[in-house]
This record gives C-alpha cells, structure tokens and sequence, in this order.
C-alpha cells in the first residue's frame, strides 16, 4: 500500500512540474511576440539595443548578424583633440550642412584616382573591377544615404588610421583657426576640409556612419561610429563590394531632406558636375513600354466589328499573325542616372576642343539661351598654376550696374581639382569686368578654403591679375565690325569704368574706348585711329562733352577745329569725361578739352603779328568788360582763337569744370549744396573769350570807345554774358533776370515803351442769384398745383 501511494505521489509531482513548465514557455512566447508587435512593450536595454540594430541595417545583414557584428567589433576610442574637433563639427559648423555630400565625393574620387594612378604600373589593380564610378543611393524606408565608389579601398588598419586618427598638426591648426574665426565673428562654415577633416563633415547631417571597404591588399571590414567612439571588425558577408568604399549615413531627423532625389540631383549638380569620374544617382523614371497582350483579354477589350471591317483587316491580321501582339503600358523604372555629364573641357588642350563644344558647354554652364561673343582658353603656370575658360555673353545681364561694386557677382566659378568650391566673390574679377563668365579650377588652393580666408589668400592676388590680363586679351582679339556693333554697345560703358578705376591696365584699356568723332558720322573711333589721322604739326587730342552729338558739334568751342579740319572726339555719355580725364596721355599725345583755356593753334609770324594788333585794338573792350560791364562775373576777358561765328564764349580754367561736368556734378542725387569741394569749382569763375571778326564786338568796342558809360552797351554786354553761359552748356544763377533783359531788348528793338504796362483784364460782374430763385419758386408752384389736380381728378 505504501508503495502504491509513493507511485501516485511521483505520478502528481511530474504532472505539476510538467504544467509549471508549459505555463512558462507559453508566457515566454507571449512576451516575445508581444515585442514583436509592439514597441512599447518594454523598456529594458536589451531590447532598446534590439531596436536599434533592427533599425540601422546594411544589406545582407539581419539584426543577429548586426549584433553580433558590435559584440565582437574591435572598440576604438577617437583621440582626444579628434574628439574635441568632431563636437565643433557638429555643434558650431551648423550653417551649410549640404557640404558633406561634397566631401564625401570629393574622397571618392580621390579614391578612384589613386587606384587609375596604381593601374599604370599595376596590370592587377583593376582586376576585382574594372568600373571607376561613384554611386548614390537614398534608402527611405531605412532613412539612409549610401555613397559608393569603386576605388582603392581600404585595409583594416587604413579605416583605423585615416578614420580614428588625424594627424596631430592639421588636427591643431584646424582648432586654432576655428577659435580664431569664432572670436572675430566669422563663419566657420567652410572650414571643412582645409585640414583633412571633410569626412568628419557626414556627422553634420548622420547621427551614426558605417563604412564599408575592401582594399586588394586585404578583405572587406566594417567601421563604425557614432561620433563618440568607433569600431571595426571583418565583414561576415565576405566580399561584396569587390573594390572599393560605400559610406552608409544614418540621417538626422532633421537632414531627411537629403534623401530627396531632387536634393541630391542638385546638390551633385552643384559642387561636382566636372569630377573626372562619372557620378550615378539611383532614380525612378517612367516609360512608355509594350507589354504582350493574353488572346482572350484582348477579345474582351475590342468592340464588335461588322463584316465589311473584318475582310478588310484579313491582310493585314495575316501579314502581322507572326508578330506578337502588344500593349503599351506606362511604368516607372528604376536606373542608375548619370547626373555629371557635363565634361569639364578647360582639363583639355585648347586645339583640342572645337567651337562648338565652347558654345555647348557655355549654354548649359552660364544657361544662356544665347552665344558667346568671344571665349579664351588657356592655362596659367608660374607661381600659381590654374586652368582656365572665360566667356563675353552676347549682352549684357539685367542689372548690370545696379548696387554696382557691392552686388554679388556670381559668374566666375571656383572649381579646386574639378571640385565647385564657391562662385560668392567680388575680388575674383574687377568690378568693370563683373559681365565675364567662366571657371576657373586650379590645383595650388587649399579644397574648401573658407571663402572669408581665400579672398585674402595671396595666391587669389595672382589669379586676379592673370584672369584681367586674359580677359583684356580676349577682348582685343574681337574683330572690329563685331566689336562696335555688338560689344562696345553692351559693354562700352564697363571699358569707360576700367580707365578710372584699373590704374594698372589702363594702357591696355584706352585701346579698347571707341568714341563718336567729327570725321564720321555713323563709325565709332579708337584712339589709334584718332592718333593716325592727327595733322602734322597737331600735338593735342581734341575733345567736346555734351549731352548728345548734336549739342557737342553745334557747340561754339569746336567752329574753329571744324574750319581747320582738325578731328573732334564728341563724348556724349556722363561718364565719358571722368573716362578721359582719368588719361593723362595716349601715345605721347595729351588730352584738350576744347571747352577749356589751352586751345592754341600753330601760326606763322604774320598770323602771330597780327593777332597782337588786334588785342591791342580791342584792348579798351576786354578791359571795360573785364573791370566794368562783367564786373565779378568774369575772370578775365580775352580775344579768341577757336570762334568764327559765334560772338563769345565762356572757357573754363583748366582745372575747373566745363558745362557738361557742371551739369553732371549738380545732378548727382547725394548732392546737397554743402560740399566745400563741389562749391569751390562751381564757383570759379571763367575766361570770356570774344570774338573780335563778330559785327556785334566791333559795335560794342566803337561804342566803348565813345562813352564808356553807355547803357546800351553795358546792357548788350550782360545779354552777351549769359547767353555765351547758355551756349557754353553752364547754367545761369537768376534766370529771371535775363528774361527780363531779353524782354527789355524786345521792346526797344519793337519800339515798345519800356514803360507801357500789361492790359488788364475787365471783372467780370457777379450774376444775380434772386431772380433765378424767383423763377424757380414759381416753377414749383405750378408744379404743385398740377399735382394737386391730377390727384383731385383721380379722385
């Protein structure tokens, strides 16, 4: 008996145990897929770290692989000043995070030209893969930016050194002229890859990078970091990539804009459409293809025929019964797309480039719809080597003088090894020059140099000056027809700024000024021109300013030149006087103003002779007009040598100003009437030149001769006076005097009484209101008692 009971209560205890154990293994499995479901079931590190390995996944690799990848990993801590340099990376450069994507091809391709370099000497070293490109592909759904390149790769022992470590210099120099940007308030921005450090810029936008790379010397490793520490181990996958590198980014939640296709597109197009390798997006495209159709789908989509359409299609259905039959369906399909087709063809020698690759190049670099006037091809050595393509546009962009010298001029791109670093410069170019597009790419400046740092670099001085000198060589070589139909009239007035402010070139700029001149009336001059249609004994280049042609030649300053046949240049735009006042000379000959004192002619002794007889004849005139008549209103009175039909004219000093500057100067929009320099020259006064040959001089001298004191002439003086200051281009301080003067004149030439007065007019008188208001009483009486009638009528 007591052996049965032993038997039922072993028989009980396996049954409990067998249900406690059950009990456990169901529970287990709810917890299990309860995490599966749901992940806010709990809160236990271990599966925190779950979740994260499930999130971040590389192809090939499942979470367990993943795990067990950063269980086994070789942990690295990063040095302490790449450390330090990571957090200012990715606290402090938080402007213009796009760069990364920049740095990251520019590697790349640093990469693939190491590898080519190799193949010269190494038939091996391409064996894995013969293809040099870089790939970019946007994973979404995992919230990854893959960057993949075919080129050397790296050892386990290079992803430690290149990636954990820096050098201890760069490192330095790096942190030091950040703290010194920072304290004088300048972006630090850019400072990215000056010092080695552009891989590190992945972190602006990637809260993890995994780096994925096989060199030939060795297999294929994973490094991986969170910006705080790194590892590295062997990749189980085994080699995947053949050759070469693919950078993974874990974005930030806030840089899921750049796994956008279109951000991509633009950011490639951008900084690296000319990198020497071919660059590949992965992009969906739609397309338009045939599909074959099933029999009985396609007896379901066609309508009945009658009988006539079907005997009519037997030809047809038996000449096509081999073919299969087809449906055209839209699909979208995914592809590699090439994003730098764009060759960078200033890396050629220029006779190996034809013209229309210039044309085609320039339309899709500047999107102009229109050809280049002219383009210039060159490549510069010496202290700085650069490569460079500059252009002149067919006209002139809106704008053009609009905030001149302080808008930002953005034609000139600066490219560092094909590599778009910034185009956000006004030293590159002169201001006159800032209507010239071009590249410039060159291999001596430092990648990504903060653009605050490379508008100082003394290099950039050199490339200026050599980029100028280009261009002015360019523009010379521009045939003369093309040169004053098409480029003098867009940019003229850039050449006429290049004189006043290029002290350095401004020899080379005065042969390219063309002018309007009295030897044509429709073909514009050069100088050269001028100079060697100049007469014999002429040592001067004449001169007139005005406000257009007309002005310029009718003006009495020029009868004498004209009589002579000697060539006046008419300047007719504002800045044309500034232009050659900024002259000193142009080929040994010296500039005349010929509205200024210092016009003189080559005469013989008897002309000389007789020209000292006539002052002295006129010398009671230009005394009187000087001391008397003109009293404080001229400097001097003189006879001239430059008039022939005018009776006078008013001539300023050679340093004043002439009308036409006077009109200038007093129509700038800062003008205020305070200006100690403005009122000195506007207040000067001029020499009256007069005309000894003139009726109306030899009248006034007769009548000076006889009464010094006599009205009219002093009067006929004065009239004299103003209107050579009118004729002269100055303009007159009381307007209204002279008006009154002319009327004077008017009358006694009419034989008006200087005393009769205006006729006035009659007052009208005032209409007389109350009538009309009687009348219109008694309107509205009648009116009323008709109305008073009808109503008693209908009534």
């Amino acid at each position: 008996m007591k052996r049965v009971c032993a038997i039922g209560i072993l028989c009980a205890l396996l049954a409990f145990a067998a249900v406690k154990a059950e009990d456990e293994l169901d529970i287990d499995g709810a917890v299990e897929e309860d995490l599966g479901k749901s992940r806010d079931g709990s809160k236990t590190d271990d599966e925190v770290v779950q979740r994260e390995e499930e999130a971040i996944q590389l192809d090939g690799l499942n979470a367990a692989q993943i795990k067990e990848i950063r269980e086994k990993s070789e942990k690295h801590v990063f040095q302490a000043e790449v450390n330090r340099m990571m957090k200012l990376i990715i606290n402090s450069l938080y402007k213009n995070k796009e760069i990364f994507l920049r740095e990251l091809i520019s590697n790349a391709s640093d990469a693939l030209d190491k590898i080519r370099l190799m193949s010269l000497t190494n038939d091996d070293a391409l064996a894995a893969n013969e293809e040099l490109t870089i790939k970019i592909k946007s994973d979404k759904e995992r919230n990854m930016l893959h960057v993949t390149d075919t080129g050397i790769g790296m050892t386990k022992e290079d992803l430690v050194k290149n990636l954990g470590t820096i050098a201890k210099s760069g490192t330095s120099e790096f942190l030091n002229k950040m703290t010194e940007m920072q304290t004088e308030g300048q972006s630090t921005s850019e400072l990215i890859g000056q010092f080695g450090v552009g891989f590190y810029s992945a972190f602006l936008v990637a809260d993890k990078v995994i780096v994925t790379s096989k060199h030939n010397n060795g297999t294929q490793h994973i490094w991986e970091s969170d910006s705080n520490e790194f590892s590295v181990i062997e990749d189980p996958r085994g080699d995947t990539l053949a050759r070469g590198t693919t950078i993974t980014l874990v974005l930030k939640e806030e840089a899921s804009d750049y796994l956008e296709l279109e951000t991509i597109k633009n950011l490639v197009r951008k900084y690296s459409q000319f990198i020497n390798f071919p660059i590949y997006v992965w992009a969906s495209k739609t397309e338009t293809v045939e599909e074959p159709i099933d029999d009985d789908a396609e007896a379901e989509e066609e309508p009945e025929k009658d009988a006539t359409e079907e005997e009519a299609e037997v030809e047809e259905e038996e000449e096509d019964k081999d073919k299969p039959k087809t449906k055209k369906v839209e699909k979208t399909v995914w592809d590699w797309e090439l994003m730098n087709d764009i060759k960078p063809i200033w890396q050629r020698p220029a006779k190996e480039v034809e013209e229309d690759e210039y044309k085609a190049f320039y339309k899709t670099f500047s999107k102009d719809s229109d050809e280049p006037i002219s383009h210039i091809h060159f490549t510069a050595e010496g202290e700085v080597t650069f490569k460079s393509i500059l252009f002149v546009p067919a006209s002139a962009p809106r704008g053009l003088f609009d905030e001149y010298g302080s808008k930002k001029n953005d034609f000139i791109k600066l490219f560092v090894r094909r590599v778009f670093i910034t185009d956000d410069f006004n030293d590159m170019m002169p201001k006159y020059l800032n209507f010239v597009k071009g590249v410039v790419d060159s291999d001596d400046l430092p990648l990504n140099v903060s653009r605050e740092t490379l508008q100082q670099h003394k290099l950039l001085k050199v490339i200026r000056k050599k980029l100028v000198r280009k261009t002015l060589d360019m523009i010379k070589k521009i045939a003369e027809e093309q040169y004053n139909d098409k480029f003098w009239k867009e940019f003229g007035t850039n050449i006429k700024l290049g004189v006043i402010e290029d002290h350095s070139n401004r020899t080379r700029l005065a042969k390219l000024l063309r002018f309007q001149t009295s030897n044509s009336d429709t073909v514009l001059a050069s100088l050269e021109q001028y100079v060697e249609r100049m007469k014999e004994k002429q040592d001067k280049i004449y001169f007139m300013a005005g406000t257009s042609r007309k002005e310029a030649e009718s003006s009495p300053f020029v009868e004498k030149l004209l009589k002579k046949g000697y060539e006046v240049i008419y300047l007719t735009e504002p800045v044309d006087e500034y232009c050659i006042q900024a002259l000193p000379e142009f080929d040994g000959k010296r500039f005349q103003n010929v509205a200024k004192e210092g016009v003189k002619f080559d005469e013989s002794d008897k002309a000389k002779e007789k020209r000292e007889t006539l002052e002295k004849e006129f010398e009671p005139l230009t005394t009187w007009l000087k001391d008397k008549a003109l009293k404080d209103k001229v400097e001097k009175a003189i006879l001239s040598q430059r008039l022939t039909n005018s009776p006078c004219a008013l001539v300023a000093s050679q340093y004043g100003w002439s009308g036409n500057m006077e009109r200038i100067m007093k129509a700038q929009a800062y003008q205020t009437g305070k200006d100690i320099s403005t009122n000195y020259y506007a207040s000067q006064k001029k020499t009256l030149e007069i005309n000894p040959k003139h009726p109306l001089i030899k009248q006034m001298l007769k009548r000076v001769n006889d009464n010094a004191d006599d009205q009219t002439a002093s009067d006929l003086a004065v009239v004299l006076f103003e209107t050579a200051t009118l004729r002269s281009g100055y303009q007159l301080a009381d307007t209204k005097a002279y008006g009154d003067r002319i009327e004077r004149m008017l009358r006694l030439s009419m034989n008006v009484d200087l005393d009769e007065q205006i006729e006035e007019e009659p007052e009208e008188e005032p209409e007389e209101p109350a009538e009309e208001e009687a009348e219109d009483e008694e309107v509205l009486d009648e009116d009323d008692e008709e109305t008073e009638q009808t109503e008693k009528d209908e009534l």
